[in-house]
């Protein structure tokens, strides 16, 4: 049943994320500021929600939207894959092959400073697929097998990267300079065991909780990107090229169990699977406003056909210390 508040009714349908179809005046910067408290609420009780009807039509209308209804923007760090920046914390949706899965996650889940709430808006919806996929955190968690939650609890998980310059985002781009001190102080600073290499790329090692409390509610929370950064989740041939050209501790990124050891493809194709029976799906359409708690809801991006623009922002800034992480955020 369709739930009241003061924006109108959330339709709420299985497979489907919470949808408010709005009536903007043709002025989607106004129409959010007058529903800022309201529109937050609905994230806050149901994960997500996508708002139809805005009619945002470029970046300058979708980042003035994002800036109303966020506490704050905040830029992105560590990519894995290069954006297009339209203005300070507005950018585009991350440079990946079309065709190809963009597997569930939640954003910079590896960073110890992280968006609480991710904003897209859809300039541009493609002629099939694409959606932006969400699914809820909580759910996810508990649909997991005990004993391998129990293990990445006690233990956390790895992120493994080796940054090269011709292929996923550069050392300038994830850190914004290619100095090395300057690099360095930034690992330091945030938990990166960090390598220069021979051959002068930089191999680089964060160990991370796999779980988290959400800050406001204490909700236990499968918040991570084990299986989106894993070198399972990659195209077998490209997987394949990827180890011929820079061996096996060269891929672009991978992860591990937080000891260290490696990560099966059976183990990435379990979340995989509980990712996909817990998708929430909404065919995009040009204008509409996604919100998401990047906390309490994982997403994702479907393969595409066609040309698709989505802009998006991450807002709330939130710190790991403050989520209670089960596991320890150092090295080692």
């Amino acid at each position: 049943m369709p739930l009241s508040d003061p924006i109108g009714p959330i339709e709420l349908s299985p497979g489907r994320p919470p949808l408010l179809r709005a009536d903007a005046g043709g002025d989607p910067d106004a129409w959010a500021a007058r529903q800022r408290a309201a529109l937050r609420a609905a994230v806050a009780e149901h994960g997500c929600l996508l708002v139809r009807g805005l009619g945002l039509d470029g970046p300058g209308a979708a980042g003035a939207v994002f800036r109303r209804l966020s506490d704050a923007l905040m830029p992105e760090r560590e990519p894995f894959a290069p954006r297009r920046s339209y203005a300070d914390g507005v950018y585009s949706s991350t440079k990946w092959p079309p065709n190809q899965q963009m597997c569930m996650h939640h954003e910079m889940s590896y960073a110890l400073e992280f968006p609480g709430l991710m904003l897209f808006a859809c300039l541009e919806a493609p002629a099939s697929g694409g959606a932006t996929g969400t699914a809820d955190a909580a759910a996810v968690l508990d649909a997991l097998p005990a004993a391998l939650t129990k293990r990445f609890e006690q233990e956390g998980w790895q992120l493994v990267r080796t940054y090269h310059e011709d292929i996923g985002a550069s050392v300038a781009e994830a850190f914004g300079t290619d100095d090395r001190a300057t690099v360095e102080r930034y690992c330091r600073a945030h938990a990166i065991d960090a390598e220069w290499r021979s051959d002068g790329s930089l191999h680089t090692r964060q160990h991370r909780s796999a779980l988290l409390h959400h800050p406001v509610d204490g909700r236990r929370l499968w918040f991570n990107q084990i299986a989106f950064l894993s070198e399972w989740t990659m195209e077998p041939e490209v997987r394949e090229y990827l180890i011929d050209v820079y061996g096996p501790d060269g891929l672009p990124f991978t992860t591990r169990f937080g000891n260290g050891d490696p990560i099966g493809e059976d183990v990435v194709a379990t979340i995989n699977e509980v990712y996909a029976a817990h998708t929430a799906r909404e065919p995009w359409r040009s204008g509409d406003l996604l919100l998401v708690d990047n906390l309490r809801t994982a997403h994702s991006r479907e393969p595409f056909d066609g040309p698709r623009e989505i802009l998006a922002a991450l807002g709330d800034p939130a710190r790991l210390a403050d989520c209670a992480p089960t596991a320890g955020v150092g090295i080692g």
